[in-house]
């Protein structure tokens, strides 16, 4: 599959940007924010949570690893709850999928924040909570991919990138929703008080927050090609599944390397990084996770820059610049920590603003398939991949840092070179499809 078909995509594809599509934007930015949120609030209280939820004998790397087993247990149930949710949203509709997302994903949330903890129920604690995780997981298999293919289909073929970056700086506004909570928690409460009942309350607000993104995606309508689809009768008349695994295989591929990118920017170099760095290299949790949220206000604005540049001079070379960019910056950053916390806050924002190459790798899935079966491929390719590296890759690094202290930084600049080889690669299938389009 050319990844610059896009002729399907939006029948008005050099309109501007309009008011209708800034509020879908928005409302769609937002929800995914709060959603997020609901997702990786867990990450944050992820070492009081292994306290709690496993024997007190356990050493600690091994308590962080079975802790970050359960995170990564969230992962592995995406593939299930994307393709299904997928499948249907090809089918009857993305606006259907995208409410019963939510609704998927903001009870465990509550339940979390009520589950009785290894000193009451004994191993019990752990398998709820492990219940509880992978439901959240069969959600947001399912939110991601619709809400990128949601906004994708609403807007101009040409502001794609720009549409998926937005989102993708919502997704991450929910992850510094999620770090400002835990530090505002820190500062607010004693470590006695967040241990015994405090660590409960963001999941609760995520209850609740869960409820008010399912109000607020009441505004929002169905996809402009969705429902030219449905007039026209060219919904796909075959399993989605079978279309896409049978004629685009490339688009897959690109996918899955593309999500890698992904997972290495979020879920090590923002998620994990300030447990590694309280755990392993001494550093205090309250000024790390100060730290972090500045690093997460930056990954929003690389988000918005990256898709605004991708729009005007081609994903790859775009996506090239921000992978060499978070592969050198990280290292660096993370190697410095272990000496000195002087750099701690500009070399973490700086990290911060090269994962906004997140904003891009969705852009670049999308153009990868037709609409008629774009969510499942979107969702299959994106939940598949996340659930080998971004559910593997807490425990690998955790579990490889008592022998290899550098061993997070390490495995960032690997997946980084793969993005500057694929990004290039993309840079010069764009250039030559521009090269051989018809002069007008």
């Amino acid at each position: 599959m050319n990844n610059e078909s896009t002729e399907d995509h939006n029948t008005s594809a050099a309109r501007p940007l309009g008011a209708r599509d800034v509020k879908t934007l928005g409302l769609s930015a937002l929800g995914g924010a709060l959603e997020f949120y609901d997702f990786v609030i867990f990450v944050f209280f992820a070492s009081i949570v292994g306290r709690l939820f496993f024997p007190p004998d356990m050493p600690q790397w091994l308590t962080l690893v079975q802790t970050f087993g359960i995170f990564a247990a969230g992962y592995i149930a995406r593939p299930i709850g994307g393709v299904v949710m997928a499948h249907f949203g090809d089918k009857v509709g993305r606006k259907k999928m995208f409410m019963f997302s939510i609704m998927l994903m903001a009870l465990p949330t509550l339940i979390m924040g009520l589950l009785p903890t290894y000193a009451t129920i004994g191993y019990m604690a752990p398998i709820l909570l492990l219940v509880m995780r992978m439901l959240q997981g069969a959600a947001i298999g399912g939110e991601a991919p619709g809400a990128w293919t949601f906004v994708t289909e609403h807007v101009p073929a040409r502001h794609t990138a720009f549409a998926t970056s937005t989102l993708s700086a919502g997704l991450v506004a929910g992850i510094l929703l999620g770090s400002l909570v835990a530090t505002g928690l820190n500062y607010a409460m004693s470590a006695e008080t967040l241990e015994s009942w405090g660590w409960r309350l963001p999941f609760l607000l995520g209850g609740v927050l869960g409820f008010v993104t399912l109000y607020l995606r009441r505004y929002l309508h169905e996809t402009p090609v969705f429902t030219e689809m449905q007039q026209t009768k060219a919904l796909s008349e075959e399993l989605p599944m079978r279309a896409l695994l049978r004629d685009y295989r490339n688009g897959v591929a690109i996918s899955m390397i593309a999500t890698w990118l992904l997972t290495a920017a979020v879920v090590v170099t923002i998620l994990m990084a300030p447990t590694l760095l309280e755990s392993f290299a001494g550093l205090d949790r309250g000024l790390v996770l100060q730290a972090n949220s500045v690093a997460i206000v930056c990954v929003i604005i690389g988000c918005l820059v990256a898709g605004w540049l991708a729009d005007r001079f081609g994903d790859g070379i775009i996506l090239t610049l921000f992978c060499a960019g978070l592969g050198i910056s990280f290292f660096w950053f993370f190697w410095l920590m272990h000496q000195s916390t002087e750099l701690l806050f500009p070399l973490y924002a700086l990290v911060g603003f090269f994962c906004g190459l997140v904003g891009i790798v969705p852009a670049i899935a999308v153009k990868s398939f037709p609409a008629a079966i774009r969510f499942t491929g979107l969702s299959f390719s994106y939940n598949v991949a996340y659930a080998f590296a971004g559910g593997f890759t807490p425990m690998v690094v955790t579990s490889s840092i008592e022998v290899l202290p550098m061993s997070p930084a390490w495995y960032v600049a690997l997946v980084m070179l793969v993005g500057v080889v694929l990004g290039l690669s993309l840079a010069r299938r764009h250039y030559r499809y521009r090269s051989a389009a018809p002069v007008s």
